[in-house]
């Protein structure tokens, strides 16, 4: 009797996982390159079904649907026809850092999670509207980086802070960038806000400087900076000439600082993070390799990492998982509001010490 119950227990375990719906998605905006990352899967996915998406450049949908194979049909002019005709459990965002504001505006009465790209937003003022809405609505505002899915990252996390294996952190160096967006070859809808001061909130600085905020307010578990100094250049005014491309933040905390250098000059890709405590130091080197040294007496030890998390392996199975109740958002996330609140802060303090040549106090 025991046995059977057993089995008819497992069988309807297994009947449930296999005939669990997934999670109904919405997409606004197809204009920022990231949005490859999850058309690329199109058709292919059982976690999400990409439901509507919004979007009213013809030209840039024919082309991607071609490329992606879905059809037109799921596409409309604009983001409340889409949501009210598709009824999405979670948005994504694919559009200009200015317009989350006005994706979060929309979702948030209907209950509709979002999940934009980074950064939040293009300013603190955009950013506290954005987490009021999303509060009022008790919805979840995301936001997604690259980053945040390196198996390296998130060992050095663990060694760093969870683990205190390299001692009271007191130095961070975070280095973020490519070439340029037009060197690299990003499409003209790409380039046409994100070279762009008001669409984009400037350049370099907002493009990879997000990046080393993001990870260093997650490193120190949401304490703020007491001070942020920046520097911001324009290296290649011809071919950024309303924007920095050439950016280095300095957050002084407490007991610690970090260093932040974004830039469209690097001569080669490059996303890594060097982590000193008072006993030793964790680097990411990219995305998998990592090296440690926890001691003066002891050699440098080098890893390569491969496995994240089974719920949380990529943005979109993340943000799945959290809107159908398997995995619980923290404040201290990287993907948080509450850490994204102080990461448009900082960057916003870096262009205010950037103008004015001045040190400015976070408050």
């Amino acid at each position: 009797m025991i046995i059977i119950l057993c089995f008819s227990i497992f069988f309807l375990q297994q009947s449930f996982s296999q005939t669990e719906k997934p999670v109904r998605i919405g997409i606004d905006g197809l204009s920022h390159d990231h949005i490859h990352g999850l058309l690329k899967d199109y058709g292919k996915r059982t976690d999400i079904q990409i439901v509507g998406i919004a979007e009213k450049n013809k030209e840039l949908v024919k082309r991607l649907a071609e490329r992606y194979k879905f059809s037109p049909d799921l596409v409309f002019d604009d983001l409340e026809t889409m949501v009210t005709k598709t009824k999405p459990q979670g948005v994504v965002a694919f559009n200009s850092i200015y317009d989350h504001l006005h994706t979060v505006e929309v979702c948030a009465p209907r209950g509709i999670h979002v999940m934009v790209e980074k950064p939040l937003a293009v300013s603190v003022a955009h950013a506290g509207r954005i987490a009021g809405v999303a509060k009022k609505y008790n919805i979840m505002v995301l936001t997604n980086y690259e980053t945040s899915w390196y198996p390296a990252n998130r060992k050095v996390f663990e060694m760093a802070v969870s683990g205190n294996e390299i001692g009271a952190i007191n130095k961070v160096l975070i280095n973020d960038g490519h070439k340029g967006p037009v060197e690299i070859g990003c499409s003209k809808e790409f380039l046409a806000w994100l070279t762009d001061p008001v669409l984009n909130g400037g350049g370099a600085v907002i493009d990879f400087g997000c990046y080393g905020a993001n990870l260093m307010t997650w490193l120190m578990r949401n304490e703020t900076p007491e001070s942020i100094t920046a520097v911001l250049q324009t290296i290649k005014p011809e071919v950024y000439p309303k924007v920095d491309d050439q950016a280095t933040i300095i957050l002084k905390y407490k007991h610690a600082q970090a260093i932040i250098q974004g830039s469209w000059n690097w001569p080669v890709d490059r996303k890594d993070m060097e982590v000193y405590g008072v006993a030793g130091y964790v680097k990411a080197l990219d995305a998998n390799k990592l090296e440690y040294r926890l001691k003066r007496e002891i050699p440098a030890v080098s890893l390569r990492l491969t496995e994240l998390p089974e719920l949380e392996t990529e943005p979109f199975n993340y943000f799945a998982n959290l809107i159908n109740g398997k995995l619980k958002l923290q404040a201290t996330d990287l993907a948080s509001i509450e850490n994204n609140l102080i990461v448009v802060k900082i960057l916003e303090d870096a262009k205010e010490s950037a103008r004015t040549g001045k040190t400015v106090v976070f408050e």
